[in-house]
C-alpha cells in the first residue's frame, strides 16, 4: 500500500464533504491541565421530525378548505342558511322587553275602553237628587231636609194594594195635589219611646210641594202605632219617631212617606197602584195622599179609621207581614187584609189586635 502523499502531515484523511477541523493546539511541556467545566444537563428536546426529501409542498388547497368548512359529514341535518334580520328581529333586538309589552298593553287598553263604553251605552245616568226652595249650592243637602228622588231597592219584593180596573168616584170634594214636587223631606223632631218591647225607629216624611202640614202627619203616625191595639200591643214592640240626624246617619228602621199620586210610581216602581193605592216598598211605608184625604167609598166617608188602617196596613208590610184574606161574611176584616180594594163581607177594622 502507497503511504501518504509528501508534505502532507501524517493523521486521518478528512473526509469530503464535510468542513475541516483544525487540530487541537499542542500542550506546552509543564503546563497545568485546566479542567474543563461540566456539562450542563440539556433538557431532553423532542426528536426532531425528519423533513422529507423534496421541496416543501402544501398538503391541502386553502380554498378548498375554505369550501369544505361549511359541509357536515354525512348523515347529519344540513344547517339552513341564515336570513338576515328582519325588521320586526331588529325592533325585538333593539328594544328587548318591552317589545313585548307594548303590544300587550295596547290590546288591554283597547279592550278597556271597548267595555267602558259598552257599559257606558247600557246603564241609565244616575238620579240627581232635587231639592226645593233651599237656595243650597248644588251637591249639598241644607240642614231640615232629606230629599231623594228614587227610592233605593227593596230588600224584599214590593208589597201594595194593587190599582183597581175601575177607580170608583171620590165621596168628597178633591183637596190634594194631585202630584208633587218628586222630592220629599224629613219631617223635624221626635217623640217618646211609646209601649215596651224591641224598640222600632222611624222617620216621617212628606213630599215637597203638595200642601200638608208635615207636623200633623207626623202626629197622626205617632198616634197610631201608639196605640195599644197597633202592632206593640201587650208589648210585642215599642215605637220612636226620629228625627233628621237620625235619618242623615241610618239609625232607624223603616220610614212612613206621605206622596202624591203622581210621585207613587216614582216611590213604588213596579208595583203597579194606579196612582190609587199605597205600597211598602223597601224601608218605606208609603202613604197615597189621595187616600190620606178621601179614604175609599166603601169606608162611607170614615176617613179617621181609614187613615189608622193605612198606616198600620203599610208599616205591618214593613215589619214583615203579608196580606191576609177575609176570613167570612161579618166578621171583622184582618188589618192586612186589602181593604182599599174592598172588604169581600167583612167589617172594616184599622187595627192588628182590636
Amino acid at each position: 500500500m502507497a503511504g501518504p502523499p509528501s508534505g502532507r502531515p501524517p493523521g486521518p484523511e478528512p473526509v469530503r464533504g464535510l468542513p475541516r477541523v483544525p487540530p487541537p493546539p499542542a500542550r506546552r511541556p509543564g503546563a497545568r491541565e485546566t479542567p474543563a467545566p461540566p456539562a450542563r444537563p440539556s433538557s431532553p428536546r423532542p426528536p426532531a421530525r425528519s423533513r422529507p426529501a423534496g421541496p416543501l409542498v402544501a398538503r391541502r388547497d386553502p380554498l378548498a378548505v375554505r369550501e369544505d368548512a361549511g359541509r357536515r359529514p354525512a348523515g347529519s341535518r344540513p344547517v339552513p342558511p341564515r336570513r338576515p334580520a328582519g325588521r320586526l328581529r331588529r325592533f325585538v333586538a333593539r328594544h328587548g322587553w318591552r317589545a313585548y309589552a307594548i303590544p300587550l298593553l295596547t290590546v288591554a287598553t283597547v279592550l278597556t275602553l271597548v267595555d267602558f263604553v259598552l257599559t257606558a251605552g247600557g246603564s241609565e245616568p244616575a238620579p240627581t237628587a232635587v231639592v226645593t226652595g233651599t237656595g243650597a249650592p248644588a251637591g249639598e243637602t241644607p240642614a231640615g231636609t232629606a230629599a231623594t228622588t228614587s227610592p233605593p231597592a227593596p230588600p224584599a219584593p214590593a208589597e201594595g194594594d194593587a190599582g183597581p180596573t175601575d177607580v170608583p168616584p171620590a165621596t168628597t170634594a178633591v183637596t190634594y195635589v194631585e202630584q208633587g214636587a218628586g222630592s220629599v223631606t224629613v219631617v223635624p223632631g221626635s217623640s217618646a219611646v211609646q209601649g215596651s218591647g224591641p224598640l222600632q225607629r222611624f222617620v216621617v216624611e212628606v213630599e215637597d210641594g203638595i200642601g200638608v202640614d208635615g207636623a200633623a202627619f207626623a202626629a197622626a203616625v205617632e198616634a197610631t202605632l201608639g196605640d195599644p191595639r197597633s202592632w206593640g200591643s201587650g208589648g210585642r214592640m215599642s215605637f220612636q219617631r226620629v228625627g233628621e240626624a237620625e235619618a242623615a246617619a241610618g239609625d232607624y228602621d223603616f220610614r212612613v212617606s206621605l206622596v202624591s199620586p203622581g210621585s207613587m210610581e216614582r216611590y213604588c216602581p213596579g208595583v203597579g197602584t194606579g196612582g190609587y193605592t199605597s205600597c211598602r216598598y223597601g224601608e218605606r211605608a208609603v202613604i197615597n195622599l189621595a187616600r190620606w184625604e178621601t179614604a175609599v167609598p166603601h169606608y162611607d166617608g170614615d176617613i179617621a179609621t181609614y187613615r189608622q188602617y193605612v198606616v198600620n196596613h203599610e208599616v205591618g208590610h214593613a215589619l214583615g207581614n203579608g196580606h191576609q184574606e177575609c176570613p167570612g161574611p161579618g166578621q171583622v176584616a184582618p188589618v192586612m187584609q186589602q181593604q182599599t180594594l174592598g172588604l169581600d163581607g167583612c167589617v172594616k177594622n184599622a187595627w192588628p189586635y182590636a
